[in-house]
């Protein structure tokens, strides 16, 4: 490959100060690390541009994720918070409009919680544009390679053990 970036000028200058460096583990983790620092860039951006902080987000995604309508402890779970302190994030939403309690389906004794109208939309245009940048990014790759390099990370990953937060 004869593409450089200034990873190669990183691995390059700290070679001689640690000989047995191995340059494509650096090169790798360095690489993700910027390409992750990158994705939370344009993430942390478009929820500025849309007023919304980051636990709301998390919040409005997680409710995405059930079909737009769960119970408050479900919610919890997905965030890995505890139970009582999703309250206050679901009572901010309730205030912007993006969510409203409805009685259960299931428990008439529970309040569930569902997406609006506006809190979807919210949702789903921060989710488009962060997916927009990570497509024009892994772009630069053909399907059969974003494959390789999706089974290649599942392997790292893997070895890295469980996550010590949520995705």
């Amino acid at each position: 490959m004869t593409d450089r970036d200034p990873v190669d000028q990183h691995v390059e200058r700290w070679l001689p100060v640690v000989p047995d460096l191995d340059p494509d583990v650096e090169g790798a983790v360095v690489r993700m690390s910027l390409l992750t620092r990158h994705l939370r860039e344009v993430k942390d951006r478009v929820l500025a541009e849309l007023d919304l902080q980051e636990k709301e987000y998390g919040t409005l995604h997680a409710l995405a994720g059930r079909g737009g309508r769960a119970a408050p402890s479900e919610i919890a779970g997905d965030l890995r918070m505890a139970p009582a302190s999703i309250t206050a994030r679901v009572d901010a939403l309730v205030r912007r409009g993006f969510v409203r309690r409805i009685p259960s389906e299931v428990d008439r004794r529970r309040i569930d919680v569902a997406l609006t109208d506006a809190g979807r939309a919210t949702w789903r245009r921060a989710m488009r544009v962060v997916g927009d940048e990570e497509h024009r990014v892994l772009g630069a790759l053909t399907p059969d390679e974003r494959r390789v390099l999706s089974d290649l990370l599942r392997r790292v990953t893997l070895a890295a053990g469980p996550p010590p937060g949520r995705i």
